[in-house]
């Protein structure tokens, strides 16, 4: 979806926009079009799953370098 955060350089109101190719941005508050795109972080994607082990436990043949057999 492409849901951009912006800031007003004119009122400095910060907001985000759903924004498709064409449409043209403007400050809800103020109207002004001097707007500057926001960095967002991504959010993490939500999992039902317990977090994957860093390292195995199994039996069977070592994993790699940070295998807990070889500590």
């Amino acid at each position: 979806m492409p849901l951009y955060a912006y800031s007003c350089k004119k009122c400095d109101h910060q907001f985000e926009a759903l924004v498709f190719d064409g449409d043209e941005v403007e400050c809800p508050e103020c109207h002004g079009k001097k707007l500057e795109k926001q960095w967002g972080i991504p959010a993490k994607p939500r999992t039902d799953s317990a977090a994957l082990p860093m390292r195995c436990n199994s039996d069977g043949p070592p994993c790699g370098p940070a295998c807990s057999r070889f500590q």
